[in-house]
């Protein structure tokens, strides 16, 4: 077990267990490219990956015209993808990716980008660390359940979705604790908004509202709204959850109305509870040892979030007057001012670098001598003279004189 653990052993190569392919040719014939792939096909299944993918580019090459291409071209990334590695999966990723788009109707473009989607899962980290691996991976299987919604790997996608995202939202709910712990109730409030409104399949989202109305609480009456609001979500959200009761009981604290509780809530958490799956007894012993995260309590019902997470600014920013309201940090660029709408100003108006300023000698017009003459009568006169500025010790106070020395004979 040790071995296993530190990585000695590896049960999954080839020279332990032959594990068969899952994209055979089933066609019988004894044509010469078929002959090349299913010969690769046996180097793959026992892990001889570099000389499957020799054989495999014979193959694309030679026959270029073969109706075998593009399970040929599936096969090397196949083998990238069990090969493993970072640099493995790195090169079944990029090879994935061609062949979806060289054959984007063929059934195996969505088995493709389902291997893409778990290429990042495999990768990913605890949620104690960094997520790039997590949101690409979430990215690539809401590009899965897009682009093919019917395909029998959509289920799939849309689990390993919620399992994701149940990262994510994990590393976003320690950010926020730890700014409630902290004291930095705005900045605890704006995440644990976010992360609730974003995810709220998340297993611990009761307790990140609970803490949202702690924050807002202690921020003053101005955000009572808000408290009272978050309070209100617990009771009719998640009606099942342990923070439900106090939520209640602060409600009653706060005189806000006490919401009915939403009967498909409680039906989405009575079938959670009976299909939760504890974590074996390797995990909890080895748990500290893995490298993926813990997404044993991910949700197993529920539609996932399509979108990507956004953090909104706090409510204890003010907002200016002539903004419509709280919203994003995105710049956006819009059409506007006098004369936007006409598009011919350029052709039409002179070009103002053909006349430049006239730079004219004696009297001019009032206008001009009294522009003229401001700079002027605005400089201070030490600009132009030609004495030296004082330095710093001539402004400070003025040295005390040294008074002399009595001499021996003057003393007597």
């Amino acid at each position: 077990m040790a071995l296993v653990a530190a990585g000695l052993l590896l049960p999954s190569s080839g020279c332990f267990r032959r594990k068969k392919y899952e994209n055979p040719i089933t066609k019988d014939t004894q044509q010469p490219d078929k002959v090349l792939f299913d010969k690769a096909v046996r180097d793959i299944e026992k892990g001889r990956y570099e000389v499957a993918r020799i054989t495999l580019n014979t193959l694309i090459n030679t026959y270029d015209t073969s109706e075998f291409l593009a399970k040929a071209k599936l096969a090397v990334a196949d083998s990238w993808f069990r090969e493993g590695g970072a640099h493995g999966l790195a090169q079944a990723e990029a090879e994935y990716k061609d062949f979806i788009l060289f054959y984007p109707t063929m059934e195996e473009a969505a088995e493709a980008q389902n291997k893409i989607c778990g290429i990042h899962v495999k990768q990913m980290e605890k949620i104690d660390r960094d997520t790039s691996q997590a949101l690409r991976a979430e990215q690539e299987c809401r590009t899965l359940l897009t682009q093919f919604p019917n395909s029998k790997f959509a289920p799939d996608a849309e689990q390993k979705l919620r399992d994701i995202q149940e990262v994510i939202a994990g590393s976003e709910f320690k950010v926020g604790s730890f700014y409630h712990r902290k004291g930095s109730h705005p900045a605890a409030a704006n995440r644990l908004s976010g992360l609730v409104t974003q995810y709220p399949l998340y297993s611990e989202a009761d307790e990140a509202l609970w803490m949202q109305g702690d924050s807002y609480s202690r921020m003053g009456n101005r955000f009572k709204p808000q408290a009272i609001a978050s309070y209100q979500k617990i009771v009719r959200a998640y009606p099942l959850s342990d923070y439900a009761s106090d939520a209640k009981k602060k409600l009653q604290e706060l005189e806000g109305e006490i919401p009915e509780a939403d009967p498909v809530a409680v039906a989405r958490m009575q079938y959670e509870k009976e299909n939760f799956t504890k974590p074996t007894m390797m995990r909890k012993t080895l748990g500290f040892m893995a490298r993926g995260p813990d997404m044993s309590s991910a949700a197993k019902s529920g539609s996932p979030a399509m979108t990507s997470l956004r953090t909104g600014i706090p409510v204890s920013v003010p907002i200016p007057t002539d903004a419509q309201g709280p919203g994003f940090t995105d710049v956006t660029i819009g059409a506007g001012g006098a004369g936007a709408a006409d598009t011919t100003a350029l052709d039409k108006q002179p070009d103002a670098r053909m006349n430049p300023p006239s730079t004219t000698t004696g009297a001019g017009t009032a206008a001009e001598g009294t522009t003229a003459a401001a700079p002027a009568a605005a400089a201070p006169a030490a600009a132009t003279s030609n004495e030296p500025l004082p330095t710093n010790r001539q402004f400070g106070k003025p040295k005390k004189e040294k008074k002399p020395k009595k001499s021996a004979a003057t003393s007597k």
